[in-house]
């Protein structure tokens, strides 16, 4: 229950930002629904570390930037590979280890591997992932290797 207040805070945000309503009776309606939210995880007993991760927010709002980077990496490489002379587009499944401890790093991993162009996470079992990719010779288990560091640090708390 530690991060209960951390969850109301992040809850309350949301609303208002998805809302941006000020009369009382939205307000109250909000807050109602909130104190709904809560009482439910509260029942199923679904409140911790990864379900409130706001002390994870400046780390993953840095890998954020840096995810950034490498989706624009990665989009102009495919846009090379789409319109290039020789089309160099070879399709390939790639399994990949993660080493992220819990389920939001391994999200983290999965989603960020999904949004980055030319590779979709196909599958996740356990910490194997299955990607597909779209060109095969830059596309090993060692080429995930620095974003599966990046996103177990950010949202494991570990250092890169």
């Amino acid at each position: 229950m530690t991060y209960l207040p951390g969850l109301i805070l992040a809850l309350a945000a949301f609303w208002f930002a998805l809302s941006g309503e000020t009369a009382p009776l939205f307000l109250m309606l909000g807050a109602l629904s909130m104190l709904l939210t809560l009482w439910l995880v509260a029942r199923l007993k679904i409140i911790d570390r990864d379900a409130s991760p706001y002390h994870h927010a400046p780390n993953i709002l840095v890998y954020g930037g840096w995810l950034l980077v490498e989706i624009v990496k990665a989009n102009l490489a495919v846009i090379r590979r789409i319109l290039g002379p020789t089309h160099a587009i070879d399709p390939v499944m790639v399994n990949v280890t993660t080493t992220a401890r819990t389920n939001l790093g391994k999200a983290l991993f999965a989603n960020s591997i999904t949004l980055t162009p030319g590779t979709v996470t196909v599958d996740v079992d356990g910490d194997r992932l299955k990607v597909h990719a779209l060109v095969r010779e830059t596309s090993t288990a060692q080429s995930f290797a620095p974003m599966d560091r990046k996103a177990a640090s950010a949202a494991d708390g570990r250092e890169s």
